[in-house]
């Protein structure tokens, strides 16, 4: 008996050329549906109309097309079990050999602008998910595709086996078919969630927290080279770091795309001023604000030159050449900026190892950051929270000037992002020092301190979360240290208030701390 083929896809990509050869190679009949089975008409090639095939017409404006015994019953029959054979012989249903099918365009329908909720529930396919997953349950009896992409693989396998297919192959192709009704699941699901309007209370109650991705490609290794590791995209549409266009240099690593993003973060919290942010393994090593972007990457280089070799550098501004110049005097890995002039390219092909991303809209990321854990995952809000200096309490008797509370605004933004313990020094709305990831913060203290060396005079001091005793400003105040900022809420907060006061400091408790491990 001839075996028998069912087509009906949304992307007709490949379609012809699959139909083509199974007509003509290897004697197979086809049915489809709708509009695959016009596709198929109009080049030329037999096909039945599912409908025809059923004796029953698509209903409900094209809903109800495919589900149907005659369908699911040749999709479904166990070809070794004499009673499956006796009971589609009974019913008139032919076994189906191969199963054909991608999904209405859900995703790609969302992403649109202004797509209305009746629009996106119009894209939700029903019947193809349900072949999908009964030809994939039954991959013992049948092929199933759900991608162009395997079309030519399939045909390979009938050639190369005398037009048979090994259960090696058809269960590879079920296992992309479930895969790929789980994540189209999942984007339903995650797009009705998106509609409703919950609050903070119920987010953190959600009993499904749904997380897929789509392979971007095999990275060299991760962050050793014994470890491998992959890039995957989330959503249906390329976003954030897959939306980069590199200009030059070698292909990403793992380990630049972790310091790129933690660079990204940095200067995302300044968008005014040319901001210049130079990291190594996720911490900064440097950071500035400048009225040039060049004299913003000079004051962040100053401020810890020698970490800087081989870091990474973000800018909150296109590069111009005297920046680009600059740059390329100091070995770094990677460079990101929404722009760079023509100049300041050619200036970077001096350097070809060197990485040089385009990333217009640095502003983009998740709103929610993911650690796995043995057994599980972690889910948390990313710490975007917006600080505002009218909310600061000033605790102790000396107020600051205007020119402090600028430079302890910016000393607060760049603390949140250094691991704790942190400390950040800065001066002139520049980093001079940073203690990073220190088991105690009497530590952290100490080592942005010595960095800074006589920097730190006149300078202001951050710490990511409260002093637990006074020690640490008392070593701030010996340094030249003019005020301090911190989130407050030790016991001893009053010890470390007095000594301030003591030693003529300017002290702010702003209420909110910022870990980050």
């Amino acid at each position: 008996m001839t075996r028998l083929a069912l087509l009906s896809t949304s992307d007709k990509t490949g379609l012809i050329d699959l139909a083509k050869s199974l007509v003509s190679e290897f004697d197979y009949e086809i049915i489809s549906s709708g509009g695959t089975a016009k596709t198929l008409k109009d080049a030329g090639i037999s096909v039945t109309k599912v409908s025809d095939y059923t004796g029953f017409p698509e209903i409900l404006g094209g809903r109800v097309k495919t589900l149907h015994p005659r369908i699911h019953g040749g999709i479904l029959a166990r070809k070794d079990l004499p009673q499956d054979i006796e009971e589609l012989n009974a019913n008139n249903i032919r076994p189906i050999d191969l199963v054909v099918v991608n999904l209405y365009p859900f995703q790609q329908t969302i992403s649109q602008p202004g797509v209305t909720l009746a629009e996106a529930i119009e894209k939700i396919d029903i019947g193809g998910p349900a072949m999908l997953r009964a030809s994939a349950k039954n991959f013992a009896h049948l092929t199933v595709l759900c991608n162009p992409s395997q079309y030519n693989s399939y045909l390979e396998e009938l050639r190369k086996n005398g037009g048979e297919v090994s259960l090696e192959f058809r269960q590879k192709c079920a296992l992309a078919g479930f895969q790929h009704t789980a994540t189209y699941d999942q984007a339903i699901a995650t797009y009705l969630e998106e509609q409703e309007t919950i609050s903070e209370s119920e987010k953190s109650e959600k009993e499904v927290f749904f997380l897929s991705g789509k392979k971007i490609n095999t990275l060299r290794y991760g962050e050793n080279p014994h470890q491998s590791a992959t890039w995957y995209q989330t959503g249906i549409n390329a976003s954030g770091w897959a939306t980069s266009k590199i200009l030059q240099g070698k292909e990403l690593s793992y380990n630049n795309l972790v310091d790129l993003e933690a660079a990204r973060r940095i200067v995302t919290e300044f968008s005014d001023a040319p901001t210049v942010a130079i990291l190594k393994h996720t911490n900064p090593c440097g950071v500035a604000i400048d009225e040039t972007l060049l004299g913003a990457y000079e004051a962040a280089l100053a401020g810890d030159s020698v970490s800087a070799f081989g870091g990474i550098v973000a800018l909150n501004k296109s590069i111009d050449a005297p920046t680009a110049t600059a740059m390329t005097k100091t070995f770094l890995e990677c460079v990101v900026a929404p722009g760079c002039e023509p100049e300041a390219e050619e200036i970077f092909q001096k350097k070809s190892k060197l990485r040089v991303l385009i990333s217009p809209d640095l502003n983009q990321g998740e709103p929610e950051s993911i650690k796995v854990i043995a057994g599980g995952f972690l889910v948390q809000d990313i710490d975007d929270a917006v600080d505002n200096s009218s909310d600061w309490k000033v605790v102790t008797e000396k107020q600051p000037t205007p020119e402090q509370m600028e430079e302890l605004m910016f000393a607060w933004k760049v603390v949140k992002h250094v691991k704790s313990n942190a400390i950040v020094v800065t001066k002139n709305r520049a980093t001079v020092g940073i203690g990073a990831g220190q088991m105690n913060r009497v530590g952290a203290v100490k080592i942005a301190l010595e960095q800074a060396g006589e920097k730190a005079i006149g300078g202001v001091l951050a710490s990511d979360a409260f002093f637990p005793f006074d020690d640490s400003v008392k070593t701030a105040a010996a340094a030249g240290i003019t005020a301090i900022i911190q989130p407050g809420g030790s016991l001893r907060d009053k010890d470390s208030i007095a000594a301030a006061n003591e030693l003529g400091l300017v002290m702010i408790l702003t209420g909110m701390r910022h870990f980050l491990h």
